[in-house]
């Protein structure tokens, strides 16, 4: 199916999800494990009946859920890609599953939602990127799995996403290594006071909500991330 792009799913109003790197996120909020459990069962049967499913975690007070799909359409204008991205069976299971939620009178919690990948600024991918697939991940095709690039995912979900960015301009040995933590966009604004406050510096905002760069009190950075082109008005 074809990938659909931020104001597509924004023009969802999917309020119970939000779109983090490549996926649609939600958090319901659960007395226990065993209503976790029925509540995984509904998603279940109807995924069952879509022919799609979610990646569920449950956690203590609370079910984490992530929609994508593994076979979206990118067309670069030379090339069709197949690509991990959110496609129209994912917006139609998400409102599935918000119906199903509300069936079991859970409630949502968006803005808890989060994930983290790993950057890793390099001026050879190609070259390095069988190193980190091994390294990562033991599978050789891990590399360039659901992207058109060498990043690296593992099929399993065990370890974080790596992609690859540019190394420094000046030819610095700065840090090459960071983190890319997704946000709700709700979220974006506590979570970059609370990293000041606890003794961090905001180094670059040119790029926020999007991106927002944040140095601990030892220069490590790190990245905030934010997709504002898929966040609903609603």
């Amino acid at each position: 199916m074809t990938m659909l792009m931020g104001d597509e799913i924004a023009a969802a109003n999917l309020t119970d999800w939000r779109k983090l790197a490549q996926g649609l996120h939600a958090r319901y909020r659960i007395a226990d494990f065993a209503s976790g459990a029925r509540f995984l069962v509904s998603i279940g049967e109807a995924g069952d009946a879509a022919g799609h499913h979610p990646k569920a975690t449950i956690g203590a007070g609370h079910v984490d859920l992530e929609l994508v799909s593994r076979d979206a359409i990118y067309d670069d204008g030379t090339t069709a890609h197949t690509v991990e991205w959110v496609t129209q069976k994912d917006i139609d299971l998400a409102r599935r599953i918000t119906e199903i939620a509300a069936e079991h009178g859970l409630r949502a919690d968006p803005a808890a939602v989060a994930m983290l990948e790993l950057g890793l600024d390099a001026a050879d991918p190609a070259m390095i990127a069988p190193v980190w697939a091994a390294l990562l991940t033991g599978d050789p095709d891990s590399q360039g799995r659901g992207t058109p690039g060498d990043e690296i995912r593992d099929a399993g979900s065990r370890v974080p996403h790596l992609w690859f960015g540019d190394p420094p301009r000046d030819g610095s040995s700065e840090q090459r290594f960071h983190l890319e933590v997704y946000v709700a966009p709700e979220a974006a604004e506590s979570r970059i006071a609370a990293a000041v406050a606890a003794g961090g510096t905001v180094l670059d905002a040119s790029g926020a909500p999007s991106l927002t760069v944040i140095a601990d009190q030892e220069g490590n950075q790190g990245v905030l991330c934010v997709d504002a082109s898929a966040a609903s008005s609603v």
